[in-house]
């Protein structure tokens, strides 16, 4: 993925940045998307896109690694923030072989596991169909990415 990093802030009312995801929000709980918001996206953004990231998770697959918990595009620019469970957006495949979101679940004792919650601004609305994955989000986005940042929530299983 390349980097656009800027001046974005990405939030989340239900945890701090590298503080624990609430157990709702897990696969263990309700299994429900955490509330998201950002701001300061770049003036020339016209869509945004999610993805939720666990790259602590041991797994390699399709030449890339982790696990992908969340892809979620075709978010207007007047969307600025995600409630709990979001209908918001277009839901993409998840490596859980699912669209929307799959909670944090780390294999028991595996230790703490870091959850990136990656917000991209695009410079291009997009109209992408449901159920694409992370990899394919990316290839379809990447030439429109003019910022990004991300919040870190954490989760272990013991």
């Amino acid at each position: 993925m390349a980097f656009a990093f800027s001046k974005m802030q990405v939030e989340s009312s239900a945890f701090r940045d590298r503080g624990e995801i609430p157990i709702k929000y897990t696969g263990e709980g309700d299994d429900l998307s955490p509330p998201l918001s950002w701001s300061n996206a770049p003036e020339e953004t016209k869509s945004f896109a999610v993805i939720c990231h666990d790259p602590d998770a041991p797994l390699v697959q399709h030449g890339s690694y982790g696990f992908v918990h969340w892809v979620l595009y075709n978010l207007p620019t007047a969307d600025t923030s995600l409630k709990e469970a979001t209908a918001a957006g277009t839901r993409g495949r998840n490596d859980f072989n699912r669209n929307g979101y799959g909670g944090p679940m780390p294999p028991e004792g595996h230790g703490l596991h870091h959850y990136y919650f990656w917000v991209l601004a695009l410079d291009k609305a997009t109209a992408l169909p449901e159920g694409i994955s992370m990899i394919e989000l990316l290839k379809q986005v990447e030439p429109h990415l003019i910022g990004m940042n991300r919040l870190i929530g954490t989760y272990r299983r013991d």
